[in-house]
């Protein structure tokens, strides 16, 4: 019985306010919009993709 209370008191310890938790969605958001243009960004993939081989396309 006293393990629940604990749990309860932990679980209730650990929420955080509407506030908090857009601004670390917010941060997540940024940092992943971030990564994810780092990663993908155009000019860079073009210089680093080898020379056209010709061919059929395959």
């Amino acid at each position: 019985m006293n393990s629940n209370k604990q749990n309860a008191n932990k679980a209730k310890a650990e929420e955080i306010s509407r506030k908090e938790a857009l601004k670390k969605m917010g941060r997540y958001a940024g940092m992943t919009a971030l990564g994810t243009f780092m990663i993908l960004n155009p000019k860079k993939a073009q210089a680093a993709s080898p020379i056209d081989p010709g061919g059929f396309g395959f």
